[in-house]
């Protein structure tokens, strides 16, 4: 999290280091990745896994409330992980046979511009 670099828009300028939003699945659902981002002030959005909401409804009052969860942001977090399967079905992105970065770097950038192309 601390590498990421979000760049800005209009004009130049230093890139930001937190971005708008975090959308991951549920296995990224504890309390520390939480606690994490919202220190950071940073948006998230973490459906939670059952048992968690089981042990937390057991625990009553004691419990807590339920973290708040945005349904439609979560929706784009979809459109983005089936964009990576895609890139996926090109053998040498998923396994990434390159030993160099940039190598690769140019291997998955035409692996998206064909996708871009065939849809």
């Amino acid at each position: 999290m601390e590498r990421i670099r979000v760049p800005r828009r209009l004009g130049p300028g230093r890139p930001r280091t937190t971005p708008d939003s975090v959308s991951v699945d549920r296995a990224y659902s504890n309390r520390r990745t939480r606690r994490y981002l919202r220190q950071r002030g940073i948006r998230h959005v973490i459906p939670e896994k059952s048992d968690q909401v089981g042990h937390r409804k057991g625990r009553g009052r004691a419990g807590g409330r339920p973290p708040g969860f945005d349904t439609e942001l979560y929706k784009k977090r979809n459109t983005v992980e089936r964009a990576i399967n895609k890139l996926k079905n090109y053998r040498a992105v998923a396994t990434r046979y390159d030993k160099r970065a940039y190598v690769y770097l140019g291997t998955a950038t035409v692996a998206a511009t064909l996708v871009w192309l065939r849809t």
